[in-house]
């Protein structure tokens, strides 16, 4: 007891990290979800329809996968045990590394438990001290922190400005030359231009790096962007189109025999459970099949009846995407969106810093193929309610301009 005395109070420094949070609106609690992931969810007792998640082509709950990870678990357990490198290497996960291989037309690919330690461990595997890196000012934490983890000189160049781009390139003398991005933005929703990446990487002689992660499922037969603009590594995961959890980097045989030596998240990481393995086989499947064609058709339908509808009541909608930001700015008012809508019967959640830029707080929608058109318009009404209640939100076509 004295013990833990002692350990509370060198620990008082949390209490005041948790009233600055509080002070700035930026406290996150995490709200209770009760049932499956879907368009409709109960959360905190009260069922909703939610707007937030990447689940975009619904599968998370599709008895396909329902299916195989409860058979596949029945018969080969849950855990992994270890790393892969230790205990073995499941059929099902070779099987899967087979699948994604080929949906991207690859020559290998390399499971990896998570989007972050995929991003995470495959940057400082491609450069090192001597090379250099440029990354793309809106990319993902996973790949700023794979970035900062290579020790290599990483240049950050204004989002979408390839003319930025090609100034670092042309000064650059480094021995290797990476360039990554994400294929779609997670948090703006928009699309870089790959091909003229690839163009930029071939004159310069650099590795194209693609996170394909909100892609993947989306576009191409489920392919993705990165695959058909010949990027030269493609990053993925199953936990958003495809339904599951995990991810994978795709790219040369040789890149995936050196991440089994190289890349630490995965080298000294328990591998995924061969059950959620057998899930993710389900999840390819259905993505390249009828299923999957069917479900993005429902999907740009709802995508186009959003568009519509927000520009209907005043608000300019780009959706290059199903993900649709609605800047409004400051924290507070963000989460008095969220709140709004939530008493309203739909589920926005307010995205704050350090998630986006310092001033740039937004409602993140996410339409999903589970959406039905009564969704859809449901929220669009909701939101215009909102702005008559005096709610603020920013025009799009001033903060896209930045």
């Amino acid at each position: 007891m004295v013990l833990w005395s002692a350990a509370v109070s060198v620990l008082d420094f949390l209490d005041e990290e948790l009233a600055a949070l509080d002070r700035a609106h930026r406290r996150r609690i995490p709200r209770v979800l009760s049932g499956a992931q879907g368009a409709r969810i109960v959360l905190d007792g009260r069922p909703v329809v939610s707007f937030s998640s990447n689940d975009y082509l619904g599968l998370a709950a599709h008895p396909s996968l329902r299916e195989a990870m409860s058979s596949a678990a029945a018969e080969v357990g849950v855990g992994a045990g270890a790393s892969r490198l230790i205990v073995g290497n499941s059929e099902l996960h070779e099987r899967l590394e087979g699948a994604l291989a080929e949906l991207h037309q690859r020559p290998a690919a390399r499971l990896f438990s998570s989007g972050f330690a995929a991003n995470s461990g495959l940057v400082p595997v491609l450069a090192g001290a001597g090379d250099e890196v440029f990354s793309d000012a809106l990319n993902h934490a996973s790949i700023i922190d794979g970035c900062r983890l290579s020790r290599g000189t990483v240049h950050v160049f204004e989002h979408g400005n390839y003319k930025d781009l090609e100034g670092m390139l042309a000064r650059s003398r480094a021995r290797r030359k990476i360039v990554v991005t994400e294929s779609l933005f997670s948090m703006d929703g928009d699309l870089a231009n790959l091909s003229e990446l690839r163009a930029l990487a071939t004159e310069h002689g650099a590795v194209l790096v693609v996170d394909d992660a909100h892609a993947t499922g989306l576009f191409h037969g489920g392919a993705g962007l990165g695959s058909a603009a010949g990027a030269d590594v493609i990053v993925g995961t199953l936990g958003k189109s495809l339904g599951g959890f995990g991810a994978w980097v795709a790219g040369p045989r040789a890149l995936a025999d050196v991440l089994w030596n190289r890349a630490r998240s995965l080298v000294f990481s328990t591998g995924i459970p061969p059950a959620v393995a057998a899930a993710g086989l389900a999840g390819v499947a259905l993505v390249r099949g009828e299923a999957g064609e069917q479900a993005r058709a429902r999907l740009w339908a709802r995508v186009a009846q959003m568009k519509a509808g927000l520009e209907s009541i005043g608000l300019a909608a780009t959706c290059a995407s199903p993900i649709i930001p609605l800047e409004v700015g400051d924290d507070r008012e963000v989460m008095r969106w969220t709140s709004w809508l939530l008493e309203r019967g739909f589920y926005v959640q307010g995205i704050r810093p350090p998630t986006v830029p310092e001033g740039t707080a937004r409602l993140r929608i996410a339409v999903s193929a589970g959406h039905d058109e009564a969704d859809v318009a449901g929220l669009v009404e909701a939101i215009a309610a909102g702005i008559a209640a005096g709610l603020s939100l920013r025009d799009r076509s001033t903060w896209n301009a930045r």
